[in-house]
Formats: C-alpha cells, sequence, structure tokens
C-alpha cells in the first residue's frame, strides 16, 4: 500500500503555487487574478502545514492562521475595488483599472 510522505505535500503545495502564479500571470480579469492569488496563497499554508507537521511543532499552524486572515482582508478589499471597478466602467479587466483615476 502506498503511504503518503510529506514529500507528495510538498509537491502539491508547488503545483497549486504555481498554477496560482501562472493565472495571476496570464489572466486580465481582475475576479480570477484573485482566485489565483488565493490559490498561490493555499499551496503557502500547505507547506508551512506540512513542515510544521515534520519538525512537530505549532509555528506553521500560526503562520497559517494569519495568513489566512490577511487573505480574508484581501479578499474583502479586491472585491471593494471590483465593485467600484464595475459601477464605474462595466468592466472588471485590468486595463480599465487605470480609468478610475478619473
Amino acid at each position: 500500500m502506498l503511504t503518503v510522505t510529506p514529500l507528495h505535500f510538498l509537491i502539491l503545495a508547488f503545483v497549486l503555487f504555481g498554477i496560482g502564479f501562472l493565472g495571476l500571470l496570464i489572466r486580465r480579469n481582475i475576479l480570477l487574478m484573485l482566485m489565483s492569488l488565493e490559490l498561490m496563497l493555499n499551496g503557502i499554508n500547505v507547506a508551512l502545514v506540512t513542515f510544521s507537521r515534520v519538525g512537530n511543532n505549532l509555528d506553521g499552524g500560526i503562520f497559517v492562521f494569519f495568513i489566512m486572515t490577511v487573505a480574508a482582508s484581501e479578499v474583502a478589499v479586491g472585491l471593494a475595488l471590483l465593485v467600484a471597478l464595475y459601477k464605474k466602467r462595466k468592466s472588471v479587466f485590468t486595463d480599465d483599472m487605470a480609468l478610475l483615476k478619473n
């Protein structure tokens, strides 16, 4: 039977972070960029919990808690900007973000 090792979790964390990073670079839709950023943060969370579990300490779990609170506030601010952009320009693409100055 196959056992799951910490290497499997680190590979999962790397894949999640990589998909999020590529999504952040490629996409122009702000909502999809926020979702990609959340994928990157979740990849970091998986890696931190893995290192915490391997090292038998709670430091990684504490960092994950703080990352989750920062991610929640990031989503709130990002969605507020998204709503403001949509109300002003009827678009959610990054090309229209510069138009909010007027």
